[in-house]
């Protein structure tokens, strides 16, 4: 310390204190900040004769507070030593507290510590203007900002030997005081630039503080990318500016077939082959692109995906590598297919029937499911075959891929090709832009039905037969070669054997798919089914109307229903039950409501003829308008006794008007 503050100013502040003491007044000496730092110690009633800490933590209090506080006593620490090492052999001693004036560090001479130690200048002691008056420490807490108290500006007496620098310690992200640093020593050595070293050694305190938290945030920040990374459901590839790989994720690993270290290193070029157009896009014209295919080259063949990339950039603006992203088309089109209701609803719990002519052909059907051979359903329409067949796919090793079905008798002839196989951009006049994926690739990895194969056109069975033996596609207007996987599930209601005799269907293409043939046998051939069809279509139309609705039939129509030979098979039946339980007087089904094609009187009944549609349909009209009526008169009186009357809790109930509820009670002749 060479140059001091000068001698006289410490006995006018030696004056003024005691001036203070007995008159309450202040000299001109006395600086603002002390003298209102006096007047809050005289307000907290703190002895000016003490200036003993008497607030001290226990042991394992102070354990406690050195944990809590471990990082900033850690960042702290060797700026404390850098301090002291300017004023050692001084006098000096180096403090630090916490945020609430808690003294948790000291370094310094040992005649000095010992000196400090008479007024509890510890660790653990509560160095604060209430506890001890007016001090460096205490009087920074107040004020928040650096100050330096020397000699008798100190409100205790005892303190009257020290000088004290102390600066706070602020926190520069959320602005919150978390310290104070002070620099104590003797008050003859006070010196102008003791507050100075103190204010720059808590600047690097903080800035030390600042630093920690950003590399604490890029940590976090970089597990949380890293967990991106390695959990997304996209092949991610990390390419640099010369288009080397220099990282992918799990996904990517499995789509290439090679582990993480056999790929970092080598080009992308090697992995895409000559498709390298995605490097180029990034690292040449610094480009994005978006939802392109690709073909992947793995060990075990190609693997059709969908790609995008995007440059990274460094902090000057170049770019300095690239992120790629891949996707299976196959994981695509399943995720379309289940979001988009291409799924199989139907098991075979679903087929009705209790037939020994069902059973076997349910048994057979089930029997097959685990095959991946191809099957082909015959029977008449309305027999149930996409039921089967979507029952053999939710039965199969399939069952959790798609289930994509296409009449093969309801598209055009010139876009059956396109349906099936797909098409790409500007294949033909109408294009959808981006082109389009084909049945074929929608139900890779699941199970493709043809319905009405019979009625595919000629030109369309050669290239059907073709996908079948090499499991490959190529979409219209391109030359890309896309490798498919899907079980086959044909139906007809044709024979194909005679089609194939009148040159009407591919004989090769007939015993391509006629590797497991199920002939389900129409309703006329198991009448036992019939009964059992009817009671669960009644079943389900009574639950699809509510309110307890319970449809019984006749015995004679059950009889008819029996007799009839039903051409279009349970379709029909269903269609038949429909439509008399859409034209009953209530829940029963007599014969009068049976279509005139079913009907038919004995000789010896009376005679009957079926009512008119119109008729019937009056009748039904006006039926079901009375129990409807019965059921809102049931619901009024119900809710009435239920709300003790009040039409208002009645009204919401129902969520009507109130007078929409005097109205009913008026036409049900209902009083309160």
């Amino acid at each position: 310390m060479r140059k001091n503050v000068k001698s006289s100013v410490l006995p006018e502040i030696e004056r003024a204190w005691q001036n203070y003491l007995f008159t309450g007044r202040f000299g001109d000496v006395v600086r603002p900040e002390i003298a209102e730092s006096w007047q809050r110690c005289r307000r907290a009633d703190v002895d000016p004769y003490d200036g003993v800490c008497h607030c001290v933590l226990e042991q394992r209090n102070l354990r406690h507070l050195l944990e809590t506080h471990s990082e900033l006593i850690e960042v702290a620490r060797p700026f404390m030593e850098k301090l002291y090492r300017f004023v050692e052999g001084s006098g000096f001693i180096v403090m630090l507290t916490d945020e609430r004036g808690y003294i948790m560090a000291n370094l310094g001479d040992a005649d000095t510590l010992e000196n400090a130690l008479k007024i509890n200048f510890v660790n653990g002691a509560h160095w604060t203007e209430e506890e001890v008056g007016t001090n460096a420490i205490g009087t920074a807490l107040s004020l928040r900002r650096p100050i330096q108290v020397s000699g008798a500006e100190h409100y205790c007496q005892k303190h009257h030997g020290w000088t004290c620098s102390a600066a706070p310690i602020i926190d520069q992200m959320s602005g919150r005081l978390i310290g104070v640093l002070d620099l104590s020593g003797p008050s003859e050595e006070t010196h102008l630039h003791t507050l100075g070293m103190v204010v720059a050694a808590v600047a690097a305190i903080v800035d030390q503080l600042r630093v920690r938290e950003k590399n604490r945030e890029l940590a976090l920040s970089n597990n949380r990318l890293t967990n991106i990374f390695q959990t997304m459901s996209d092949g991610v590839v990390l390419i640099d500016k010369a288009g080397i790989i220099i990282g992918i994720n799990p996904v990517a690993e499995q789509i290439f077939g090679r582990p993480n270290e056999n790929l970092r290193g080598r080009a992308i070029t090697e992995i895409v082959g000559n498709q390298a157009f995605c490097a180029e896009a990034i690292l040449e014209k610094h480009q994005s692109f978006d939802e392109t295919e690709v073909m992947v080259d793995t060990p075990t063949g190609h693997i059709h995906c969908v790609s995008s990339g995007k440059p990274t950039m460094d902090d000057e603006g170049q770019v300095s590598g690239g992120v790629i992203l891949l996707h299976p088309i196959q994981k695509i089109h399943s995720l379309v297919n289940r979001m988009g209701g291409s799924q199989a609803t139907f098991h075979f719990r679903d087929i009705i029937g209790d037939s020994v002519e069902l059973r076997e052909v349910i048994e057979l059907a089930a029997s097959t499911a685990s095959s991946m051979s191809n099957v082909l359903l015959q029977g008449e329409s309305g027999t149930g075959k996409e039921v089967f067949a979507q029952a053999i796919h939710n039965r199969s090793p399939r069952r959790r891929g798609p289930f994509v079905a296409i009449n093969c008798g309801a598209i055009p002839r010139d876009l059956i090709a396109s349906e099936l196989f797909g098409y790409v951009e500007g294949a033909f006049t109408g294009a959808r832009r981006g082109g389009r994926p084909g049945k074929f690739e929608l139900a890779s990895g699941g199970t493709l039905f043809l319905d009405e194969i019979g009625d595919m056109p000629l030109e369309q069975q050669v290239a059907l037969l073709r996908v079948l033996q090499e499991k490959k596609i190529t979409r219209i207007g391109s030359d890309k070669v896309i490798p498919v996987d899907v079980r086959i599930i044909c139906a007809t209601n044709k024979d194909l054997l005679e089609e194939v005799r009148q040159a009407r269907f591919r004989e090769d293409l007939y015993y391509r798919l006629n590797v497991i043939s199920i002939v389900i046998p129409p309703l006329r051939d198991r009448p036992d089914d019939i009964s059992v069809l009817a009671e669960y279509f009644l079943k389900k139309f009574g639950r699809e109307m509510g309110a307890g609705a319970s449809f019984y039939m006749d015995d004679e129509v059950v009889k008819r229903l029996m007799q009839y030979d039903w051409p279009g098979n349970v379709r029909q039946l269903q269609n038949v039950l429909e439509r008399m339980v859409n034209i009953a007087d209530g829940y029963r089904l007599g014969i009068e409501h049976l279509p005139v094609e079913i009907y038919q009187p004995r000789e010896d009944a009376p005679d009957f003829q079926p009512s008119s549609l119109a008729q019937v349909v009056r009748a039904a009209r006006k039926n079901r308008e009375k129990v409807l009526e019965e059921q809102e008169y049931r619901e009024l009186v119900t809710l009435l006794q239920q709300c003790g009357g009040n039409i208002s809790q009645v009204a919401r109930k129902m969520e009507v008007s109130r007078n929409t509820i005097y109205r009913k009670m008026r036409k049900y002749k209902i009083k309160r």
